[in-house]
C-alpha cells in the first residue's frame, strides 16, 4: 500500500466575483501527466522527490507499485491543486467569485507550497498563484470602490427622500397625494441598502420627524375642516328652514329672488359633513322645486291668458290700421279713442310681443295726431295775425316813400323803400308759414 507525506489541508474551490482591470495574462501552467519525471523521482525506496529550483525535496513514499505509477499518483495530485488555481483564476475573471475568499485560497496555496506532496511544475504553479492573488487584491480594491459608490449613491438617496418628505411635512396641503408620497418614500426607504447604520439612523430620524409633523398638520386641518362643516350643517338647516317656509309663496317675484340670494348663501356656508351634506341639499331643493312648479303652473296659465289677449289686440290693430285720417279728422280721432279704451281693457300681452304690438297702434296714433297739428297749424289765429302786422306795416312805409317822393325828399323816400322791403321779407316769409301748414 502507498504511504504519502501530505500538505496542509487544500481548501476546496470557492466562487469569487470578477476581477476588473486584470494587468496581463497568467504564466501558462505545463501539464504534469504527460512527462511526471520531468518534474520528480522515486528511488529505489520508493520514496518520491519533487524537482525545485533549490534542489529535490521529498513529498512521500511510493510502494504501491512501480515507480512510473507512482510519480503518476503525485503528478495527478499536482494537477488538483493546480485545477483548484485555474478554477479561482476562473471565477475571479468572470465575476463569479468572491474576490477575498479567492485571495485566502489563493495565498493559503502559495504559502503550502513549498511543503505540498506534489510532483509538478512547482515554479510555473508559484508564478500562477501570485497572478491570482494580484487578480484577487485588484478585484477586492474594485469592489471596496464600487461599495463605497454604492453607499454613497444610497446615502444620497435617502438624503433626497428624507428632503423631500420634510418639504411635504412643511408645504403640501394636497393631503391623500402627500400621504400616498410619503408611504411610498418609506417603501422605497426599505429597499435602499447599503448605508453604514450612524448615517442611516440620522436620516431616519429627519424621516420619521418629517412624517410625523405631517401627520400633526393633517390631522389639526382635518379636525378644523370637520368643525368648519359641523358649522356648515347648521348654517344650511337654517336656510333649508326659511326654503320651506318660502315654498307657498304667491309673491312669485320677491320670493324667486329671495331663493337666489338662499343658494348664493348655501353655496357661501361651504360643505357640511359628507353623510349629511347630499341630504341636506336634497330638502334644500325640494323646497325650491315645489316653489317654482307652483308658479310655473301660474305662468303657463298667464301665458295663455296674454296669448289671447294679443289676438285681441291684434284685431284691434287691423281695425286702427283702416283709420283714414285725410278722409275725416275728427271722425279718425273719435275711432282712436275707442279702440285705446278698448286695448286698454284687454290688458298684457306676452313680454315678446309688446314692442311689435305697441309700435303698431303707436304708429296709428302718430298720423292722427300728425294730421292734428297740420291743421292747427294752418288755423293758428296767432300766425295770421302776424301775418296781417307785417302786412300793414310794409304798407305804411310804401305810403312814407311816396309822400316823400312826392315832396322832393328821395333821401326819406330812398329809407322808407328800405324798411317796407325788409317788412315785406318778413310778411312773405309768416304768410309761406301758413300756407305751409
Amino acid at each position: 500500500m502507498a504511504q504519502e507525506n501530505t500538505s496542509p489541508g487544500t481548501p476546496a474551490p470557492h466562487p469569487v466575483p470578477h476581477a476588473h482591470g486584470a494587468g496581463h495574462a497568467a504564466p501558462p501552467v505545463p501539464p504534469a501527466e504527460p512527462a511526471p519525471a520531468t518534474w520528480g523521482r522515486v528511488d529505489g525506496e520508493g520514496t518520491v522527490y519533487v524537482f525545485t529550483a533549490d534542489g529535490e525535496r521529498e513529498v512521500g513514499v511510493w510502494q504501491a507499485g512501480t515507480p512510473e505509477e507512482g510519480l503518476l499518483h503525485y503528478a495527478r495530485r499536482f494537477d488538483d491543486v493546480r485545477t483548484e488555481v485555474e478554477l479561482l483564476e476562473t471565477r475571479l475573471n468572470s465575476g463569479a467569485g468572491d474576490p477575498k475568499h479567492a485571495l485566502s485560497s489563493a495565498t493559503q496555496i502559495r504559502d503550502g507550497l513549498g511543503e505540498a506532496a506534489v510532483v509538478g511544475d512547482l515554479k510555473a504553479l508559484a508564478a500562477r498563484l501570485e497572478f491570482v492573488i494580484g487578480l484577487a487584491e485588484k478585484a477586492l480594491v474594485h469592489v471596496k470602490h464600487e461599495r463605497e459608490e454604492a453607499r454613497a449613491a444610497a446615502v444620497a438617496r435617502k438624503q433626497a427622500l428624507a428632503d423631500e418628505a420634510e418639504k411635504i411635512a412643511a408645504d403640501s396641503t394636497q393631503w391623500k397625494a402627500a400621504g400616498d408620497r410619503l408611504r411610498a418614500i418609506l417603501d422605497e426607504w426599505k429597499t435602499v441598502k447599503g448605508v453604514d447604520r450612524k448615517t442611516d439612523d440620522e436620516l431616519w430620524k429627519r424621516f420619521s420627524k418629517a412624517r410625523e409633523a405631517f401627520n400633526r398638520r393633517r390631522g389639526s386641518h382635518f379636525a378644523e375642516l370637520d368643525k368648519q362643516r359641523a358649522s356648515a350643517k347648521q348654517r344650511k338647516e337654517e336656510l333649508i328652514a326659511e326654503a320651506e317656509s318660502l315654498s307657498d309663496s304667491d309673491d312669485w317675484g320677491a320670493t324667486a329672488g329671495r331663493y337666489k340670494d338662499l343658494m348664493a348663501e348655501w353655496k357661501a356656508a361651504g360643505r357640511a359633513p359628507k353623510d349629511s351634506d347630499e341630504a341636506l341639499w336634497q330638502r334644500f331643493r325640494a323646497a325650491q322645486d315645489a316653489f317654482f312648479a307652483r308658479r310655473s303652473a301660474v305662468f303657463s296659465e298667464r301665458d295663455a291668458e296674454f296669448a289671447g289677449n294679443a289676438q285681441r289686440k291684434e284685431e284691434l290693430l287691423v281695425e286702427a290700421e283702416k283709420i283714414d285720417v285725410a278722409a275725416n279728422l275728427d271722425a279718425a280721432k273719435s275711432a282712436l279713442r275707442r279702440i285705446q279704451e278698448q286695448w286698454d281693457e284687454i290688458g298684457k300681452v306676452p313680454r315678446e310681443r309688446i314692442r311689435e304690438l305697441d309700435g303698431r297702434l303707436k304708429a296709428v296714433q302718430d298720423a292722427v295726431k300728425s294730421a292734428e297739428d297740420s291743421r292747427w297749424r294752418r288755423t293758428d289765429p296767432e300766425a295770421q295775425a302776424r301775418a296781417a302786422q307785417f302786412r300793414e306795416r310794409v304798407e305804411q312805409f310804401e305810403s312814407q316813400a311816396e309822400k316823400a317822393r312826392a315832396a322832393g325828399d328821395e333821401r326819406r323816400a330812398k329809407k322808407a323803400d328800405e324798411q317796407a322791403a325788409q317788412w315785406r321779407e318778413w310778411m312773405e316769409a309768416a304768410e309761406a308759414a301758413v300756407a305751409d301748414r
